[in-house]
Order: C-alpha cells, then structure tokens, then sequence
C-alpha cells in the first residue's frame, strides 16, 4: 500500500517504513506528524484518487531530525560584460519516517528470520574455514 501526499508544494510517494526528507517544517523531534493532504491510495488493484484531496484518509510520520541538503553552487555570468557573481544556497529538510499509510502501520522493525539467516551463514562459513584448515594440515 502507498499513498501519494502534498507537503510544502511537492508531491512524495510513500509508503509504510519509507524515510523522505521534506521542507522544513516547524515541529520537533520524534514528534508525530500527520499529512491530510493525501492525493491518491493504493493497494493493490484498487487505487482511490481525490479532487483534488482524499477526505477521512491520513497519512502520518515521525520526524526523526532536522538538517540542511549539500550545497548547491549558483554561478551567473554574463560573457564579455566582464561580469561574474558566484553564491551558494543549502535548503533546510526535516527527515520523517511514515508510520502509518492509510491504516497501514509499519511491521516489526527487525523480522526473526533474517537474524537466523546471518547466525546461518556465519556458522557455515566458521565450519568452511575449519575443514580448509584441517585438509592443509
């Protein structure tokens, strides 16, 4: 399921778990956010569009932080006017991570199965390397 949502003149596909950064927007961290200008959901095979905005369908995120994008060099020059001006611009973001997309929440953060997977591999890797040095002996 994901919905598309409007935020500081932009539009942002999100789903639940994904981590945007969006204009900067005046609240703290770890506060929880939430969107209700939704302009499409979907799941699946069924897609509900607004005009222009869904009503009783929210979107909600948690602000992890605040920051400022790299540098982005802005050089305007005139050519044989002997004339050059160089400046610099750093948009401030404020990073959120979606929760919930339209009663969907996030699953459990890290799943059994992939720590098995890892203790898995490790192990036949310890065991690979203990039979290469028992045959070399």
């Amino acid at each position: 399921m994901y919905a598309v949502i409007a935020s500081g003149g932009k539009q942002y596909r999100v789903a639940a778990g994904d981590i945007i950064k969006i204009e900067k927007l005046a609240v703290q961290p770890n506060d929880i956010v939430e969107f209700d200008k939704v302009l499409m959901l979907a799941d699946g095979e069924n897609i509900q569009i607004g005009t222009p905005y869904l009503e009783n369908v929210k979107v909600k995120g948690e602000v992890l932080n605040h920051g400022r994008h790299k540098k982005i060099n802005v050089l305007k020059f005139k050519r044989r006017k002997h004339h050059m001006k160089q400046m610099g611009h750093r948009q401030d973001y404020t990073e959120v991570k979606m929760i919930e997309v339209g009663g969907e929440k996030i699953a459990s953060k890290e799943p059994a199965f992939e720590k098995e997977a890892i203790t898995e591999k490790t192990t036949a890797k310890k065991e690979i390397k203990q039979t290469e040095e028992t045959s070399e002996k």
